[in-house]
């Protein structure tokens, strides 16, 4: 037997090991769990010895030599692809490292959360969506907002790149720069360069606000990781102690994380019944997590909770869990709308696949994919600015004049500041109440940030209004349930549909 005939041998091997590894792992597993006929399976085994041969025929007829491995990750990337879901990706090794780093709460990148679409075309790009930059990083600082889009990074378009190649050139080396092109609203665009740094993804910050008559507490929930838990615990005992009269929860701009992490939350407030529910078309992922009295450690506290279109997934899944349950006032902005649930599973060769496993609803039973949890209490914390305000907002920060005159004047307090702003107000078409925020925060450079800046943000002094109403109770009682506003959504909307049949109705007669 010569060396060729055997090197095909061990290529057809090769593919077909590969093959009955996908079958066996995942196809089988899933129709016998979803309860397909057999006739499904038959199919299915079809389609897997054609992708076999496929593989055996490029490894033996293509005009170059072939990688197995180049085909094996382009196989597996394009069967995530085809499922239409930004969310199923496949990873590979260097993919699944960056994955864990960032469980593990550390790597090096520019700080954005961000989400993709996989299919794009002329009229609707898939640019790389901004949920949320994480407080502090460089693309905090560089004024990258949620709700930005990433439409060329180093120069190159990101419609047709992988969420995989966007993350790949977003994060490397420390000290590195990564240039963006950022689109923000229809037509406004402006390019950063963001130099890498060490992101720690934090979990929770926490204190107490003192209103004219009432001490507040204040917890943020950043991300929700296993130690999100214990540092919630730790804040909400705090606020006990010093016996503070209500409190809010801040889940701005939180990107989500660990589903038992926020229902693990959810618990401390919630005596009995449903927190969150997963349903899927496998019975091993279809359950309900309810609460139990025993964890529960907040009862008859005013509770205010603050969202806005960086509050994504996890935070959702809290924020849709008190709402429902009556037990918080939500205001803000409405969220981003993501329901549903992911799992990795790690395969043989350090890479693997996210797959979305489940969709998560409210206890409810209201799914808010792609849809969002409205406020109830709507304020948004930055006025809508026009085109030729933006651009002055861009051109502030591009030529760095608050920095330079920050420099040369150390030491500035709050008289200074606002003096400051009146001035920066005669060049640049802005808020003074964003002016105060901008140089405030280049002041506070070189100190510890603040926990919260009650000078700007509007929304958290509305939380502390409605705390301070003491009303709470009867406020809260009257609020909608996820459920009551969607069927009333959905009214409004079929009986708009019968309004526009009646309408085209009498003016074809």
């Amino acid at each position: 037997m010569n060396s060729h005939s055997t090197k095909v041998k061990v290529f057809r091997a090769a593919a077909f090991a590969l093959c009955f590894f996908v079958s066996g792992f995942f196809v089988s597993k899933c129709f016998a769990e979803s309860g397909q006929k057999k006739d499904a399976q038959v199919d299915s085994s079809e389609y897997i010895r054609t992708i076999a041969q496929i593989f055996y025929t490029l490894q033996s007829r293509f005009v170059e030599e072939v990688d197995p491995e180049v085909l094996y990750k382009g196989a597996l990337d394009g069967m995530m692809k085809s499922l239409g879901d930004p969310y199923t990706v496949y990873l590979d090794a260097k993919d699944m490292r960056s994955l864990n780093d960032t469980t593990e709460g550390a790597f090096y990148g520019v700080g954005l959360s961000i989400s993709k679409r996989n299919e794009s075309s002329a009229d609707n790009p898939a640019y790389v969506d901004v949920i949320s930059p994480i407080e502090g990083t460089p693309g905090y600082k560089a004024g990258i907002q949620a709700g930005d889009k990433l439409i060329e990074i180093n120069g190159e378009p990101t419609p047709e790149m992988s969420m995989e190649t966007v993350l790949s050139k977003l994060r490397g080396p420390k000290g590195e720069g990564v240039e963006v092109t950022v689109l923000r609203g229809k037509s406004v665009t402006f390019k950063r360069t963001l130099i890498r740094d060490l992101i720690e993804v934090p979990t929770v910050e926490f204190g107490t606000i003192q209103s004219k008559e009432n001490l507040y507490g204040y917890m943020k929930l950043i991300q929700f990781t296993p130690d999100t838990v214990p540092r919630a615990r730790e804040a909400i005992e705090s606020f006990k102690e010093k016996k503070c009269s209500g409190l809010i929860i801040d889940l701005r701009n939180n990107p989500g994380g660990l589903l038992d992490s926020a229902a693990k939350i959810g618990d401390f407030f919630i005596d009995d019944g449903p927190i969150v529910s997963t349903k899927s078309r496998l019975s091993f992922e279809t359950r309900s997590i309810s609460a139990n009295a025993e964890n529960t450690i907040v009862r008859d506290m005013p509770i205010v909770v603050l969202i806005n279109k960086g509050s994504a997934s996890a935070s959702e899944i809290l924020s849709g869990a008190l709402k429902d349950n009556h037990l918080a006032y939500l205001v803000g902005e409405r969220s981003y709308g993501k329901g549903s649930v992911q799992q990795v599973m790690t395969l043989k060769h350090n890479d693997g696949i996210k797959v979305t496993m489940a969709r998560y609803y409210t206890p409810s039973d209201t799914n808010i994919d792609k849809i969002g949890i409205p406020p109830d209490k709507e304020i948004t914390l930055s006025p809508e600015y026009t085109e030729e305000q933006t651009k002055a907002f861009l051109k502030l920060s591009e030529d760095e004049t608050i920095r330079k005159y920050v420099e040369s004047h150390p030491g500035m307090t709050e008289g200074d500041i606002a003096s400051y702003a009146e001035l920066l107000r005669k060049d640049y078409d802005l808020d003074s109440r964003l002016l105060r925020r901008l140089v405030r925060i280049e002041v506070g450079r070189t100190k510890d940030p603040r926990l919260y800046d009650l000078d700007f943000d509007v929304q958290l002094v509305e939380a502390m209004k409605i705390l301070d109403q003491g009303n709470f109770k009867s406020l809260v009682k009257g609020t909608k349930t996820l459920k009551e506003l969607q069927e009333e959504a959905e009214a409004k909307e079929n009986d708009g549909e019968k309004s526009d049949g009646k309408d085209k109705g009498a003016s074809g007669k």
